[in-house]
């Protein structure tokens, strides 16, 4: 389970508008606003929300702790090639 605050938490660190999360995931730009301008938990289908958490994990975030223990993110945003 996800908290509305590791949802923005995610976004800002993948610097995405709604709008990107919203391509990114499936879910409308409409359900998206309604699910973080919540208070608590996102409530809703089950599928909605896995779609979010799916779109944001395959961007490079992990989500960590539960909703009621320490809830937040890791980053693991690409590393650039030292190669170059």
């Amino acid at each position: 389970m996800l908290t509305v605050q590791q949802i923005r938490a995610a976004r800002a660190a993948l610097r995405w508008s709604i709008k990107d999360l919203s391509d990114a995931s499936g879910i409308s730009v409409r359900t998206i606003k309604m699910i973080e301008a919540r208070t608590e938990n996102p409530q809703g289908r089950n599928a909605t929300v896995e779609a979010i958490r799916n779109a944001i994990e395959q961007a490079g975030i992990e989500f960590i702790g539960a909703p009621d223990d320490a809830p937040g993110i890791r980053i693991h945003l690409p590393k650039p090639d030292e190669s170059k």
